[in-house]
């Protein structure tokens, strides 16, 4: 009986030892869980702030990873396409569905993001139009930058500089600032800290140097600014009970929009030198309440518990909290400008399921 007993005893010991171990190694994951927040949240902040002098060598060095691995898994998949179940022979050619390599002589523009402006050669029968559709920018960007007319016709074999995007590319002069140009090209500063291959002597207050170009998205020339789009806030009557999302969005604040959806900037920015209070587009909860130095600044995030999730960054003040329900159209911040930016502003995402949506979608 008394093995038994000590047995007995000896698996009740190994049992509690077994449950503090399990405690112990929860504890101590969840404290290195925490601390590596900490530390990848400064490093997400410094690379934010110098996402301009970082971006080149990223996007270079990933499309050079991206080339090699598929340089090493073209034998591999060559040898897997080129034979079927029951033995018969196929091309590369016909399992793509042409019939062969000297078949595809279109000239194709590579789909990796442009930091730069490129040198292209026109070729016979293309037009401004057409070359503009193949780059994906205006016709108006292709003008300004090759110091074009409207009526000025071009030749095969002529050069033309292709802007990265619609808009204008500017050489710094000394004195100028990106306010200044920004100005004089009638878009918000904002826009050209927003392009993300824009680089500056300092990254907190924007400084330019002299000689360097910047690229101005949505830029136009002096002579054909147009003014501003103004858009009419649509208030919403908050009512006790109505916090479940309707699956609509309101405008979330008054102003004018200084820059559209694109695909480095998949949101809207609402500009208003009053600093309006922001609205909740539709009801839900508050999941995200953060106070960053750079990045979205003072920002909330809702989830409105149908997939979607709606994001208001660089707010100056913040009226609500984690875990709170919201109702649509109830106030949950003031507009400000906090975090990477350089005007009175709100920067608002919609994601549907975790994917970036253009706001002009949805809002009504």
């Amino acid at each position: 009986m008394g093995f038994f007993t000590n047995l007995k005893e000896f698996w009740y010991n190994l049992k509690d030892y077994l449950i503090f171990l399990k405690g112990y190694f929860r504890h101590r994951f969840y404290q290195g869980f925490l601390h590596f927040e900490d530390v990848k949240s400064v490093l997400v902040d410094g690379l934010v702030a110098k996402r301009g002098k970082y971006i080149r060598p990223f996007l270079h060095t990933s499309m050079s990873g991206l080339f090699l691995i598929g340089l090493m898994l073209a034998p591999v998949i060559k040898s897997v396409l080129s034979q079927d179940d029951l033995g018969q022979t196929f091309s590369i050619a016909q399992v793509l569905g042409s019939t062969s390599l000297e078949d595809s002589t279109t000239t194709q523009v590579s789909v990796k993001p442009r930091d730069s402006v490129v040198s292209y050669t026109v070729k016979q029968g293309e037009t401004i139009s057409s070359i503009a559709i193949k780059f994906g920018v205006s016709e108006d960007t292709i003008l300004w930058q090759n110091d074009l007319e409207d009526d000025d016709i071009i030749k095969p074999g002529q050069k033309l500089e292709i802007p990265p995007v619609t808009g204008v590319v500017h050489k710094v002069k000394r004195g100028e600032t990106i306010n200044s140009i920004a100005k004089k090209y009638s878009v918000e500063a904002q826009n050209l800290v927003n392009w993300p291959f824009n680089s500056f002597a300092n990254d907190e207050t924007f400084e330019l140097t002299a000689g360097q170009l910047v690229v101005v998205p949505e830029g136009v020339m002096p002579e054909e600014q147009a003014a501003p789009e103004y858009i009419a806030q649509k208030r919403q009557t908050i009512s006790a009970g109505n916090v479940s999302a309707t699956g609509s969005f309101v405008w979330p604040a008054s102003g004018y929009i200084s820059q559209y959806s694109t695909w480095y900037h998949t949101a809207i920015d609402i500009a208003n030198p009053a600093s309006p209070d922001i609205l909740a587009a539709d009801s839900g909860t508050v999941v995200t309440v953060l106070r960053q130095k750079f990045a979205y600044g003072h920002h909330v995030l809702i989830d409105h518990g149908n997939g979607f999730v709606t994001l208001y960054a660089h707010m100056t003040d913040i009226y609500v909290t984690q875990g709170q329900t919201i109702a649509k159209g109830q106030a949950v911040g003031r507009m400000g400008c906090t975090g990477r930016c350089t005007g009175t502003h709100l920067h608002f995402e919609i994601r549907k399921n975790g994917v970036l949506q253009n706001p002009m979608g949805y809002l009504q």
